[in-house]
């Protein structure tokens, strides 16, 4: 996690095709995220930002794939948000 001017930078590492969608914890010093959506066409990237957006209460806007787009190991940028609180929603 890294603090940037307009918010937080996490590297995300997600599992496509899980049974049900949400966050997981942490592994290494990603957040693990399992989604039900495929790896297909972007549907896990938009349901990753959908999941992100709901689970940090910002709007899908703020949030910008930066790095990963056809990895399973992503860059995110959360606009408006500090890594204390992202820290404080993830332990909840």
């Amino acid at each position: 996690m890294r603090q940037t001017a307009t918010g937080v930078r996490i590297l995300v590492r997600v599992q496509p095709r899980a049974s049900s969608s949400g966050i997981v914890g942490v592994l290494g010093d990603a957040l693990k995220v399992r989604l039900t959506a495929s790896p297909v066409d972007g549907a896990a990237n938009a349901a990753l930002i959908e999941l992100l957006a709901t689970t940090f209460g910002i709007p899908t806007r703020a949030i910008t794939l930066v790095a990963g787009a056809s990895s399973r190991t992503k860059t995110v940028e959360l606009e408006g948000l500090t890594e204390d609180r992202i820290r404080r929603l993830v332990q909840s």
